[in-house]
């Protein structure tokens, strides 16, 4: 059966970030790694692969024994639903690590090429595939016996916990990517239907899918928000005072923020009280009335420019709620947000 191109690991994921990560585990953890795709084939390089493994592999009369581990470790970790360690036919460790979406099947993580250290494991690994032993065979592996004593060693309790950890991060990182991919095509389809009331036949998403729709819609819906007060209100203020400066920063920088003196005074390295003195020399207000006007001016040249909601500025103006932003907005100009922005656009009608 064909796969959804959506559980396809080339189309999902960027292989070349991914096996910048991957070649930095296998640094980290000493194992060699590489990523397969459902049917066994290979979507990466080796990272981190051994001498001894790389020339094995090259030889013609033993990687046919290597592709078969590989295959056998692929389908018992299917099976088992974890990832599964196992010995190859030179007894070299491996690990078998499937990458499993609702219940989907879309690859592997193959690492290892390690030896144990110790043989304090609760049960005999199983070699998987035997290779007969035969005077050309033994003569090979005595050439490389010193590639061979060179793998890399770990105990038992080390190799389970790396195997846990990249069948964790892998998974996760792939369900992310997954979840993410498929709201986004839902959320183009939804450009063109009800939202609220989706039907059932035009879009299919799974539970987990669905679930987060909301989410994901108020990310991308918050993200273009930001994106147009970045580009509508002004993001400097240049203070006469340099000990003032990191607080206008902060505060040009994050306008979504309820921000307090304290914690300015905290980010100028300064006590609150001399804080306030310089901000009153500096504004000609004290602190919360500084905010407060400045927001609210923020607010004026989003109502002119955009058609973002009365609450939708609010929110992205750090106030508490619609109520507050309107009672602050009608105190400094003794007009309600809508109703100001009725006005502007009377007069500005050509």
């Amino acid at each position: 059966m064909m796969k959804n191109s959506l559980f396809q690991l080339d189309k999902l994921i960027d292989l070349e970030k991914w096996h910048t990560l991957q070649d930095s585990l296998a640094l980290v953890t000493k194992m060699a790694i590489i990523t397969v795709d459902y049917k066994g084939v290979p979507v990466t390089k080796h990272s981190y692969c051994q001498s001894f493994c790389q020339s094995v592999r090259k030889d013609p009369s033993l990687s046919p024994y290597c592709q078969k581990c590989d295959a056998r470790g692929g389908l018992e970790a299917v099976r088992l639903n974890k990832p599964y360690i196992y010995m190859c036919h030179f007894n070299i460790i491996d690990i078998a690590i499937p990458i499993i979406v609702d219940n989907q099947y879309i690859g592997a993580i193959m690492a290892g090429q390690i030896k144990l250290r110790d043989t304090d494991h609760p049960q005999p690994l199983e070699q998987i595939v035997t290779r007969p032993s035969n005077s050309e065979t033994n003569k090979k592996f005595k050439t490389l016996k010193q590639d061979y004593l060179s793998l890399p060693t770990l105990s038992y309790e080390e190799v389970t916990t790396i195997a846990d950890m990249l069948f964790h991060l892998c998974n996760y990182i792939v369900e992310e990517a997954i979840t993410k991919s498929s709201t986004i095509d839902m959320y183009k389809k939804a450009l063109t239907l009800d939202i609220d009331n989706p039907s059932q036949d035009s879009i299919s998403p799974s539970d987990r899918t669905y679930r987060n729709i909301q989410a994901i819609q108020h990310e991308l819906s918050s993200t273009l928000i930001e994106n147009k007060i970045k580009k509508t209100t002004s993001n400097e203020f240049r203070s006469s005072n340099k000990l003032l400066q990191p607080a206008f920063d902060y505060i040009y920088h994050h306008k979504n923020k309820n921000i307090t003196l304290g914690e300015m005074a905290k980010l100028c390295h300064i006590s609150p009280s001399y804080f306030s003195r310089i901000f009153v020399k500096e504004t000609g207000e004290n602190f919360s009335v500084f905010i407060s006007r400045l927001k609210i001016e923020w607010a004026k040249q989003l109502l002119e420019t955009t058609d973002l909601s009365i609450n939708q500025i609010g929110d992205e103006l750090g106030f508490c709620d619609a109520g507050y932003f309107i009672k602050t907005f009608k105190k400094f100009e003794a007009l309600t947000p809508a109703v100001y922005r009725t006005v502007y656009q009377g007069n500005h009608v050509e």
